[in-house]
């Protein structure tokens, strides 16, 4: 199939896989991917042109790397998606600077870091009437002395993720869970000991396992008005403390008033390209709670093209091929997993086996991890190696279900 557009994926991890596969399985196409590491799922890929540089989320190594590939194909369209937050601003930052055969579906830098920066996201979420969790900002120098509006259990988290990671420390975690307010106290002085500078966010915590979490895909079109919404039923995620909250098992399920309140966020703010928000199901009073939005697709964005809805398909005919198209609302229900088999059913929730099972039995399943085209050997036994660690690291931080 002849193509006119290149795509270009910065980071090197499931995201940016399952974006390039999606390309593949609907224009054959070959993604360049930009990484930082050599060790990577992209690594070796038959689908993949991996490209290792250092320093690859900078502003300056952004517009270099985009450069250099609007000049090896200047008959072509480049489209360029980050898949991590570290990649964001610097795209934005350097939308008047790219080639002009250049297409980077994203908001304008002051709206992005409106976005991403959550002492800001929530305060957007108060006008536009977007549930989320009672919330605590606290400010660099506060000391211990403030008084938080509810009792523990408390979530620590940073404002800002980007910087927040630029200053590691030996207990740095994501997100903690919190008991007591001595542990809050404790957290809050070993982040700001280690360099970073914003505010952080204190939360009350939602009550629920992995179960009550739910994922919103998004792809809004560059007229600002929303094509499609995938809503995600989380079953599992990840708990190592770097990567805890990302997702494992997904099943995909209706919610459609979460999904027109959304709809209404995203077009009152005028958001482009594709969003994802994190959402938890608080059953004290029956209310969907919005935790984040990712200005990018999210690493699990393969739980929707799974499903039937291929997001490259969207982004294509959209800026590439500018087809009308009217809003679609997932309603299949299909099972995405990036862990296998054996380690889902021993640590999901037992009330969901049966639909599980049901869904894999019907052929509605996907790792996006395998994928048959992509059979060449180093990468087959990479991505096998790295199937075989999930088993060690959720011995190591959970309890299998009874």
């Amino acid at each position: 199939m002849a193509v006119n557009f290149v795509p270009v994926m910065l980071g090197s991890d499931i995201n940016a896989y399952s974006m390039a596969r999606a390309f593949h399985e609907a224009y054959g196409v070959k993604t360049i991917v930009y990484g930082m590491f050599p060790a990577s799922v992209c690594a070796g890929s038959k689908i993949i042109d991996y490209r290792v540089r250092e320093h690859n989320d900078r502003v300056d190594k952004v517009l270099e790397n985009v450069a250099e590939v609007a000049g090896e194909f200047p008959d072509k369209k480049i489209l360029v998606l980050g898949c991590g937050d570290n990649y964001l601003n610097a795209i934005s930052a350097n939308l008047p600077n790219y080639p002009e055969n250049v297409i980077a579906p994203y908001v304008r830098l002051d709206l992005l870091e409106t976005l991403i920066h959550k002492e800001k996201f929530y305060d957007l979420c108060e006008c536009h009437g977007i549930d989320h969790p009672a919330t605590y900002v606290y400010h660099k120098g506060e000391g211990h002395g403030f008084t938080l509006p509810f009792d523990g259990p408390f979530v620590v988290k940073p404002a800002e993720s980007d910087t927040y990671w630029k200053h590691p420390f030996p207990t740095q975690k994501k997100a903690y869970v919190l008991q007591t307010r001595e542990e809050v106290d404790k957290v809050i002085d070993e982040i700001y000991s280690a360099g970073y500078e914003d505010s952080l966010i204190i939360q009350d915590f939602i009550p629920g396992d992995d179960s009550y979490m739910r994922v919103v895909t998004n792809y809004s079109g560059s007229d600002g008005k929303v094509r499609l919404m995938c809503v995600g039923h989380v079953l599992l995620e990840e708990h190592t403390a770097h990567a805890i909250g990302n997702h494992a098992v997904i099943i995909t399920e209706p919610e459609p008033e979460l999904c027109e309140k959304l709809r209404g966020f995203l077009e009152a703010i005028g958001f482009v390209g594709f969003s994802n928000f994190d959402i938890k199901y608080d059953r004290r009073d029956g209310k969907f709670k919005a935790f984040e939005i990712n200005c990018r697709q999210g690493r699990s964005n393969y739980y929707v093209t799974g499903a039937g809805y291929n997001l490259a398909k969207y982004l294509v005919e959209d800026v590439i091929e500018h087809k009308p198209c009217e809003l679609t609302v997932v309603e299949d229900r299909h099972l995405w997993w990036v862990i296998p088999r054996a380690v889902a059913y021993d640590y999901v929730n037992r009330d969901y086996h049966q639909a599980m099972r049901e869904l894999d039995g019907a052929g509605k399943s996907v790792n996006p991890l395998l994928y048959a085209p992509d059979n060449g050997l180093m990468h087959t036994l990479r991505i096998k190696k790295g199937q075989r660690r999930y088993v060690g690291w959720y011995a190591s931080c959970m309890e299998k279900v009874k």
